[in-house]
């Protein structure tokens, strides 16, 4: 007998992450990795966690951090949060905001939320493989998300009903994307809107990078830009904000959160109650305590840091990559995409790359829905330093100039 043969459908749209796999060469001290997308851990604030660990632990607020608590999540956190989106235009209050276990969490949730099987997810062409891989246990088909193209909000409807299914999300990161870098312009967010509206969609704006700007031009959310629209009632909005501490304070502690309109947030909580109750309450308390004292100084410290990691990986770009080679310049945040000649393969090129260059990286089809973008790779720039970004990109640009020429 094989309990495998009674696995729900569902079961055989679960596939590994490539991502989590490369993580694996991160012990190889000999492997320059520009691979994961994780924050470097020598900019973690541990001695100030460790502090507010220990005041949690020894304060008051001992007893209830080692409870059972509340689904919604620590409302001292909540209250700090809701004044946070207020600062960058989205009027929320603690009630529209719910504490998950990271990001990722909310997106299985929404996913769970709105998908049945067959209905479509509107991503771009590429997107955020956690979020492909938290809806497709749903079971639903993917249609490109194009804002500003010549497609109409009837174009995209009749192409899901026609599919058998509904339309139901849009899914956008929306500031310095993973895995492009690109941020989506204000244009192409307020199109965004009028296409939910037009077709009676909900919108997930994946946040988890919006504190990481180093330069350009702010562009509100697009949950604020919808408030804007509706006189200021979040409660009239069908967009839905995911944020997290994951990038900047710490993600080994899972801590995030959904921001959106109460009919949404007592659905997830009723989610969350049959989940796992509530986030660990002893995290919480702790990113309360750092985020009310530290958080704007500690995020300027971790910005100016992959600033010049950026620019340094942006420049021995320019100075190594053969001609035929493109990438994105990212304003802010983790990664630069890099589009090679339609001739190369990014999953071959890496097999070589780790035999002879010792550079790693992650193949860009992952990020696709359908597959394709065999000719791209992701970049990360987060956890290696100058001196080594510039040797990694010196070695991949040697590689590439071969595989072209061969």
């Amino acid at each position: 007998m094989s309990l495998q043969e009674i696995f729900a459908t569902r079961a055989t749209r679960m596939k590994a992450s490539e991502i989590r796999e490369l993580l694996k060469l991160l012990d190889q001290p000999d492997i320059i990795s520009f691979a994961g997308g994780i924050p470097d851990p020598d900019l973690f604030p541990k001695q100030i966690f460790q502090e507010a660990f220990n005041a949690a632990l020894s304060g008051p607020l001992a007893t209830h951090g080692l409870q059972y608590s509340s689904s919604e999540g620590h409302k001292p956190l909540r209250v700090w949060i809701a004044g946070q989106m207020q600062k960058i235009g989205i009027p929320a209050t603690p009630d529209n905001i719910l504490i998950t276990s990271g990001s990722q969490q909310a997106l299985d949730y929404l996913g769970k939320l709105f998908l049945s099987p067959g209905d479509t997810v509107l991503v771009g062409w590429p997107t955020y493989l956690g979020a492909l891989g938290a809806f497709n246990a749903y079971e639903p088909r993917y249609d490109k998300l194009d804002p500003l193209s010549n497609r109409s909000a009837a174009d995209y409807t009749a192409e899901a009903e026609a599919a058998g299914g509904k339309a139901k999300f849009a899914y956008l990161s929306v500031d310095f994307a993973n895995p492009t870098g690109a941020t989506v312009s204000r244009a192409a967010r307020e199109r965004v809107i009028d296409l939910a509206d037009e077709m009676d969609i909900a919108v997930i704006e994946d946040a988890a990078y919006q504190s990481l700007r180093f330069d350009g031009e702010v562009i509100p959310p697009i949950l604020a830009l919808e408030a804007a629209r509706k006189g200021g009632d979040i409660e009239a909005c069908r967009t839905i904000y995911c944020g997290s501490f994951s990038k900047t304070l710490s993600p080994g502690l899972r801590v995030g959160w959904v921001c959106a309109a109460m009919p949404v947030i007592n659905q997830l909580v009723l989610m969350k109650q049959a989940a796992d109750l509530h986030s660990a309450t002893l995290n919480q308390i702790a990113i309360a305590d750092v985020a009310e004292h530290h958080f704007d100084s500690h995020v300027e410290v971790i910005r100016a840091a992959y600033r010049g990691r950026r620019d340094a990986m942006l420049n021995a770009l320019e100075e190594h990559m053969p001609d035929g080679v493109s990438w994105t310049k990212p304003e802010g945040g983790m990664f630069i995409w890099v589009t090679l000649p339609e001739t190369l393969d990014g999953a071959n090129l890496l097999a070589e790359s780790l035999k002879t260059e010792r550079v790693a990286f992650v193949p860009g089809h992952a990020f696709f829905a359908d597959g394709s973008g065999r000719n791209t790779l992701r970049l990360s720039y987060a956890t290696s330093d100058e001196a080594k970004i510039a040797e990694g990109i010196k070695r991949l640009g040697n590689l590439i100039t071969r595989a072209l020429a061969a």
